[in-house]
């Protein structure tokens, strides 16, 4: 049981949270649980529930017996450390706030794990995927609805709740597509003529109405798309290609930065385009090795030697 004063403030961090970062409900509910999670096995841990001025007194054995229970429970060193970043964020927020030393905590580290690499799709496959779509529904507005989407997210890099976030008021679509992305962060997306051209066809067969406020992709009674929809549909066309588990709508944004990058792309502008804080996580998208990453340098840094001096 979580104290009401404990509960209280990790209310409060999440609003300070919620204004500074805009960020998305479903990752606000992540950190709710997280924290949650931390402070009801404190209050198991300690014999009872924790005040908001107990909770300046837990340590580093506390956090070190929160990870081992969840590694008893099953939890992997991934989600254990994605649990304690949010904890982390939580107790500096808490420190701040409360005026207490929180060293001990945030000095904890997270489980060192493996990073898991995305396996994008070979060009070929990518591009018998989108054909093979056109092909699974017997619904021919519902099977161009499918492939429109999926055309969003290979040849522009979506991902796939910024393709179903699109709406009436974005189409006709220009030469580049304005997205919300995570955090509620923006950027420009260049459209490629297949993009406009595949949503141009579903559009002209959808049964409903194009609305500025409503969906652009329409479910089959006219609300909004279910991502698990899209999701059923590139399983079907995977398994009519005899294509592997790891082809699926996201393996589609993961193939559209590695394409590209193969091609001789810039690996800054791939993370503008997928919309990536990080360059790292690019790089880890892109399956990016170090002498790969070696040549963009060399190219493009005036002191490596192989650019412009």
């Amino acid at each position: 049981m979580i104290a009401p004063g404990a509960a209280e403030a990790l209310e409060d961090w999440l609003a300070a949270r919620r204004a500074l970062t805009g960020a998305a409900p479903n990752t606000e509910d992540a950190y709710r649980r997280d924290v949650a999670g931390f402070l009801a096995f404190l209050a198991g841990h300690r014999g009872g529930p924790q005040g908001r001025a107990a909770l300046s007194r837990a340590g580093l054995s506390d956090i070190r017996a929160w990870l081992a229970a969840g590694r008893a429970a099953g939890a992997g060193p991934r989600t254990l450390a994605r649990r304690l970043s949010a904890v982390k964020s939580f107790y500096r927020w808490l420190a701040e706030t409360d005026g207490f030393d929180a060293s001990a905590i945030l000095a904890a580290r997270a489980p060192k794990h493996a990073r898991r690499l995305p396996r994008p799709l070979p060009e070929d496959a990518a591009r018998e995927m989108l054909g093979t779509l056109g092909h699974q529904h017997p619904e021919p507005w519902i099977a161009a609805r499918d492939t429109a989407v999926v055309t969003l997210l290979y040849g522009c890099g979506l991902r796939i709740s910024e393709a179903l976030g699109l709406t009436g008021a974005d189409w006709p679509f220009g030469e580049s597509l304005r997205i919300a992305g995570k955090g509620g962060k923006t950027r420009l997306v260049p459209l490629i003529p297949a993009a406009t051209e595949a949503v141009g066809a579903y559009l002209a067969l959808c049964p409903y109405p194009r609305a500025a406020r409503a969906p652009l992709f329409r479910g089959a009674r006219g609300g909004a798309l279910n991502p698990r929809l899209v999701q059923k549909a590139t399983a079907r066309a995977r398994a009519q290609l005899g294509l592997p588990a790891t082809a699926t709508p996201h393996a589609l944004r993961h193939s559209f930065a590695t394409h590209l990058l193969s091609a001789g792309g810039d690996l800054r502008a791939i993370q503008e385009l997928l919309g990536h804080a990080s360059l790292s996580t690019t790089q880890g998208y892109t399956e990016v090795d170090t002498a790969r990453l070696m040549d963009v340098y060399a190219a493009a840094h005036p002191k490596a030697g192989g650019g412009a001096g």
